[in-house]
């Protein structure tokens, strides 16, 4: 997924917010591709939900 996408999917969470989370390790796991954009797998980002669900409850 590329980050818009993730964006997208957060309904307003900004991109300084997401790169935020990054850097406090709070965010999903993620891979940089060559020319430097990050991705991260939709299996990593449905695991990274569902950690947030469990830290909720």
């Amino acid at each position: 997924m590329t980050v818009r996408q993730i964006l997208d999917e957060l309904n307003g969470v900004s991109r300084r917010t997401f790169y935020r989370w990054r850097e406090l390790g709070q965010g999903p796991a993620a891979f940089k591709l060559p020319n430097g954009e990050l991705r991260v797998w939709r299996s990593d980002y449905s695991a990274w939900l569902r950690s947030l669900e469990g830290a909720a409850a």
